[in-house]
This record gives structure tokens, C-alpha cells and sequence, in this order.
């Protein structure tokens, strides 16, 4: 039986295009019906069948590597055509007049934009709530939360609404809706892509990075948006495959069922011939403690005023603020309007200092140990049930309320702050029916390598069932 248009991956549907056995506009129509019919997931912010109609009507015969196939943007890429949010009301209709580097490579490689996707206000969202845009549905459950910041991204991938798309991470933000929503989410080495254009939070730690169905389609995407053309067919082979096994830290208090699925798909790993190194990062903990707030707190308020002045948005980063939703986030930013949260001598410190420590330390690991990879949970616990706004500030795991968004980040976090290449998919379903992710962590600029890893991991677990729509 040939498989339903909304349900082919990038890859598929490129060769589909290509050959002439599936024609762009037919396949449009699927998914636009298809977005139709699953808007109460509000997995966009800005979708316009009229205006993507009229793309495929009035320009060129789609061509170049993606053959017109359909994709989508977190709503903190910048776009001429659309309006780019960023997910809060201050910049509702705002069109920043030009698009952002990195959407324009896809564009020009043939894509077809289907739309902006939701996001956390301002890419600080964990739960995909936002009072002033609704809340994002997770299609495995659509009253369960979807991760952040790139939450409407995953569960638009995971629904079936678009085949692949970018989000854009800081400290998780692809890979943690990713996990909670059943799909693939990768976070190249920092610089891999043009951060031009994309509304910042921090450029130490923001990069964009693709998210799709399987590794396949992921790799096609990061081919069209690295410079230095990665090859989308290396693979790799799980035969004597090293993969370091942290457990301090990174296997600390997880949920039950996340323990559980984690281990089978170790256990799957090592009956393939993987060896599983048990080795910890030593100071990991403290290390990232010293860099990763520090130095996003500083930058955010420099960074963001900076965005908003160069790109002519119509206020400044304290009227911004002002109109900000999300009462937490709009609490964090506050706090930098006027006053330095952060010395500059602490942030000096931070970035000089710390974070080449950070990132001896996971290099040192890689070399000692001589692993290819590190294995861990993407996150601690699977997704929780949507709370009330403003009652979400923290999630139940193992019997004690914590943290909602430093529980959701703390396994993704300190890859993160190094800088490093970082790949989840994928491992299983929780006893509730709710997916779980598993996160490959690579040496800096492993990510051709790292995806190859990826892939051949995905290829040996179970493929999770799609969401029962």
C-alpha cells in the first residue's frame, strides 16, 4: 500500500518530487489538509494555505537538492514574507523586511515554507502554553505538553504536518520537544549554521537545527544548511562502536519508565556489538553551573536590543518586556531592564575561564576513553499534562514536585554551554503511551559523523508507532 503523503519523510518525498510520481501541488494540498483538519494542535502561528498556494502558482518550476519539498520554521526565524514573532504579542505582525540566512539557504535549495511554527515566548517556554498564542498540543496526547522552546516545531513534525523543519537551540530547545514528541531533533556544533537573523537569546549557545521524522531526513536538511556540504551518506557501524555511558549526573533520579527504556536500548546497543564504556565526566555538574546561566543571562538583554535596533523592529527590548505573557519569563527579563544582572567581570570570567574548562573536560573524555559518542536520556521524564497557566512551574518525577524547565534541560544543558554536536531520537514509548528520547553527544565538529552514529542507533531500535490522530 503506498504510504499517505503526510507520512513520507523528507527523503522519500525528495525522490518522489525528483522522479515526477508525486507532484508539488498535490502534496501541498495533503498537508494543508492535513493542518486543516489538526488545528486544534496550534502547532503554527502563521500558516497561509492562500499565500502558499500563490508561491507555487507564481514562481519557478521548483528545483535545486529539495525539489520543492514542503518544510517550516520556528517563529524566532526571521522571514521577509511572514511575520516572525518569536512567539510574543510585542511583535505580532512585526516583518523583520529580510529573510534570515539560514531560511534562505532552504529556499533557495527548492523548499517550499509551509508557515512559522509556535514556540515558547521568546524561545524560553519549556511547556508550549503561551497565553497570548494558545497552547501547543502534543499529537501523542494532545493534553500533555510538548517541550521548548521548539515546541510547535516537533509536534507539526511528529502530527504529520510537515515533514521536516528548523527549530533553533540554546540549551535543548530541538532536542527536548523532540524527545517529548516522538521525533528526530539535532543541535549542530556551535557556528555549523548562520545564526544571522534569528531572534537570539545568547550567540555562545544559540544555533538553529533541523528537526524531522527519522536521522535520514535530518541529515538532508543539515546537507542544505552547512557550509561545508555535509555528505548525507556516510554511515556507521555499531560492530565495536564505543559509547560513553556517563551515569553520574546524567542518569540521576529519572523517571521510572525513562530508566527502563533507556536500558533496553542500551542492552539493544551492546547485542549489536556496541561497547558500552561506564565512565563519568568528572566536575561536569559544577562546570556547567559556573557557565551556562551566567553567560545567557548577560547576553540576552544586549543581544535581544541589539536584534531589535538592527532590524528596525518597531520597539525597543524594554517595551518588549513590557508586553512579554509567559509572568515567568516576563520576571526574567525584567530583571535586566536597567540593572546587570550579570558582572561583566563574572561573565569574563564565565567565558574565558569556565567554559574552555567545560569543553577540556568533555574533549578529555572523548580522548581518554576513547568514545565516539556519549549515550544518555535526552530528558529526566517524559511529558507531563498541560497545567493551568501560570501553575506550571513545575512538574512531578519520582513522587517530588521539580523545576519544570531546569528538570526538562538538565541532561541537555551542558552539551550545550561546550558547544557540541547533539542528536536526539527516538527509544520508546512510557507506560502512558508517551514518547522518550535518547541523546548522542559528539566531539565539536563530529556532526557528519555524529549523524551517521545516529542513524545507525535508529536503525536498531524499535520505530516508535505514529500518533493515533
Amino acid at each position: 500500500m503506498r504510504k499517505e503523503p503526510h507520512w513520507l519523510t523528507a527523503v522519500e518525498a525528495v525522490r518522489l518530487l525528483r522522479d515526477g510520481a508525486l507532484k508539488i501541488d498535490d502534496y501541498v494540498e495533503a498537508l494543508i489538509e492535513r493542518t486543516t483538519r489538526l488545528s486544534h494542535l496550534n502547532t503554527y502561528i502563521t500558516h497561509d494555505p492562500g499565500l502558499i498556494r500563490r508561491s507555487l502558482n507564481d514562481g519557478p518550476e521548483p528545483a535545486g537538492p529539495l525539489y520543492g519539498l514542503p518544510f517550516a520554521l520556528k517563529d524566532s526565524i526571521g522571514t521577509a514574507h511572514l511575520p516572525t514573532t518569536a512567539a510574543t504579542p510585542g511583535l505580532r505582525n512585526w516583518r523583520p523586511g529580510r529573510d534570515a540566512p539560514i531560511a534562505r539557504r532552504l529556499l533557495d535549495a527548492g523548499g517550499t515554507l509551509m508557515g512559522k511554527q509556535a514556540l515558547g515566548e521568546l524561545s524560553f517556554g519549556m511547556t508550549g502554553d503561551n497565553p497570548a498564542f494558545g497552547t501547543v498540543g502534543n499529537p501523542y496526547n494532545e493534553s500533555y505538553i510538548v517541550g521548548g522552546s521548539s515546541g510547535g516545531t516537533a509536534a507539526g513534525v511528529a502530527a504529520g504536518l510537515v515533514p521536516a523543519a528548523l527549530g533553533a537551540d540554546t540549551g535543548g530547545s530541538c532536542r527536548i520537544p523532540a524527545a517529548l514528541c516522538g521525533c528526530v531533533g539535532f543541535r549542530p556544533t556551535h557556528g555549523r549554521y548562520d545564526q544571522r537573523g534569528i531572534v537570539p537569546i545568547s550567540s555562545t549557545r544559540d544555533t538553529a537545527g533541523p528537526i524531522a521524522r527519522c536521522v535520514a531526513d535530518v541529515r538532508l536538511i543539515d546537507s542544505i544548511c552547512s557550509p561545508d556540504g555535509a555528505d548525507p551518506s556516510a554511515t556507521a557501524d555499531l560492530s565495536g562502536l564505543r559509547l560513553g555511558v556517563p551515569s553520574a549526573y546524567f542518569y540521576e533520579d529519572l523517571d521510572p519508565d525513562v530508566a527502563a527504556v533507556t536500558e533496553r536500548a542500551l542492552a539493544e546497543l551492546a547485542a549489536r556489538g556496541a561497547v558500552l564504556v561506564e565512565q563519568d565526566i568528572p566536575h561536569l555538574r559544577r562546570l556547567n553551573e559556573l557557565v551556562a546561566f551566567t553567560i545567557v543571562l548577560y547576553e540576552v538583554g544586549r543581544e535581544l536590543s541589539a536584534y531589535l535596533y538592527q532590524h528596525a523592529a518597531p520597539l525597543n527590548f524594554r517595551d518588549l518586556v513590557g508586553w512579554v505573557a509567559i509572568g515567568s519569563v516576563r520576571e526574567t527579563l525584567s530583571a535586566l531592564v536597567g540593572e546587570d544582572q550579570i558582572s561583566a567581570a563574572d561573565y569574563r570570567e564565565a567565558l574565558t575561564v569556565h567554559l574552555p574548562a567545560l569543553r577540556a573536560a568533555y574533549a578529555g573524555y572523548f580522548v581518554e576513553h576513547e568514545v565516539s559518542a556519549i549515550v544518555v536520556p535526552t530528558t529526566p521524564l517524559p511529558a507531563r499534562p498541560h497545567r493551568p497557566s501560570g501553575q506550571d512551574a513545575t512538574v512531578p518525577l519520582n513522587g517530588v514536585e521539580v523545576d519544570t524547565f531546569l528538570t526538562y534541560i538538565r541532561n541537555t544543558d551542558p552539551p550545550s554551554s561546550a558547544g557540541l554536536p547533539c542528536l536526539s531520537i527516538p527509544s520508546g514509548l512510557s507506560g502512558d503511551g508517551l514518547p522518550i528520547g535518547l541523546e548522542l553527544v559528539g566531539p565539536a565538529a563530529s556532526d557528519t559523523r555524529l549523524l551517521a552514529i545516529g542513524e545507525a542507533i535508529e536503525a536498531a531500535l524499535p520505530p516508535l508507532p505514529r500518533p493515533a490522530l
